[in-house]
């Protein structure tokens, strides 16, 4: 109790205790929709973006593999080529073939 003046006032305050209720404040079903919402489709358009970087490497990675292919193409007509002149070197460079005598038409049968 206190005394003022000849009035005397009840006081219910405790020590440490705020005089004033403060409520809590939470969000509404509608913030938390759109809050829920917000995160499927952050989540949605990373999920996105990595499969275009992947897409990405594959249309990399299929351009290096056709070039490749390619390239071993071109590497087995090359080995064919290298098998062919060297067959004809070693043909003209040949003892044997030295001593042969070129083959001429001497006519066809009569029929």
């Amino acid at each position: 109790m206190t005394r003022r003046a000849g009035v005397t006032t009840t006081m219910n305050f405790s020590r440490n205790r705020n005089t004033i209720r403060h409520a809590s404040r939470r969000l509404g079903p509608i913030s938390q929709v759109v809050i829920v919402g917000l995160i499927t489709l952050s989540f949605g358009l990373i999920y996105v973006a990595e499969g275009t970087k992947a897409t990405g490497y594959d249309y990399q990675i299929s351009s290096v593999e056709s070039e490749i292919s390619e390239m071993e193409a071109k590497k087995e007509d090359l080995a064919v080529e290298k098998a062919r002149l060297t067959s004809v070197a070693n043909a003209k460079n040949s003892t044997i073939a030295a001593i042969m005598e070129d083959a001429t038409v001497s006519g066809y049968a009569a029929d």
